[in-house]
């Protein structure tokens, strides 16, 4: 198949970008949006004009490297799907496709379609994790954790922190991000010992650095994890339990 190819290029931060379209004859319907990356680029090495810069890494769904947008959707035409799993068979012979980066004012442009997500780290640095010295590794057993809180914190924590959910949301929004990694340590005994601490410093970044949740739901549909939109709710939750208990860590 064939397909016109509309790529957002930009030398750097400070330079002024445009789209710049491009004709890729023989592909693939089986290929991904990563893979007409790699198809363009090797056309465009033979010609030797600059490659597209992009990000990826494990290419199988677990990163989240790939973030960018297709035809203006974070990821691309499926539902809950990253770039590198959506495939070109979903459009038609002939039609033309528009690349381009995450678009969030928080998601400076590096380079093409490469932008810095920095500003999720703040989130994690700020309590996205567990301090609580456990000691020597504690047997299976030796803390009991019931099936469905750990089923819960499981399907919490297989965020991939790709920023599809922030791009995707009108006020750029990290409340299904946050509420991710808030709640799946929020439900594990030993890393609840913190839960307050973590809520009131996430809480403080997401006001900080993020704009409100919309109620809309973009967040969810674009989400390569699934993760649910209840999700959201778990930011306020936590802090209203924080506030309700000060004396907690």
């Amino acid at each position: 198949m064939r397909l016109d190819v509309e790529v957002w290029r930009q030398d750097g931060p400070g330079a002024s970008g445009a789209f710049v379209t491009y004709d890729v004859p023989d592909c693939d319907p089986r290929m991904s949006v990563l893979e007409l990356l790699d198809h363009l680029n090797e056309q465009l090495t033979a010609r030797t004009e600059a490659p597209i810069a992009f990000e990826s890494d494990c290419r199988e769904g677990i990163c989240g490297a790939c973030g960018l947008t297709v035809d203006g959707r974070p990821h691309g035409w499926a539902d809950n799907l990253p770039a590198c799993h959506q495939r070109l068979g979903e459009r038609e012979d002939g039609a033309r496709i528009r690349l381009e980066p995450l678009r969030s004012g928080l998601f400076p442009v590096v380079r093409d379609l490469v932008v810095d997500r920095g500003v999720l780290d703040d989130v994690v640095l700020q309590g996205g994790f567990a301090s609580v010295d456990t000691g020597l590794a504690p047997d299976a057993d030796t803390v009991p954790v019931a099936h469905h809180a750990a089923e819960e914190s499981l399907d919490l924590a297989a965020c991939i922190g790709c920023g599809a959910c922030v791009a995707a949301c009108p006020n750029g929004s990290a409340a299904l991000y946050a509420g991710a990694r808030i709640a799946h340590l929020a439900s594990l005994p030993i890393p609840a010992l913190e839960r307050a601490g973590r809520a009131r410093s996430i809480s403080r970044v997401v006001d900080e650095e993020f704009g409100p949740c919309s109620g809309y739901g973009e967040c969810a549909r674009v989400c390569p994890a699934d993760i649910p939109l209840g999700a959201v709710a778990m930011v306020a939750r936590e802090r209203w339990g924080a506030a309700l208990h000060p004396t907690r860590t």
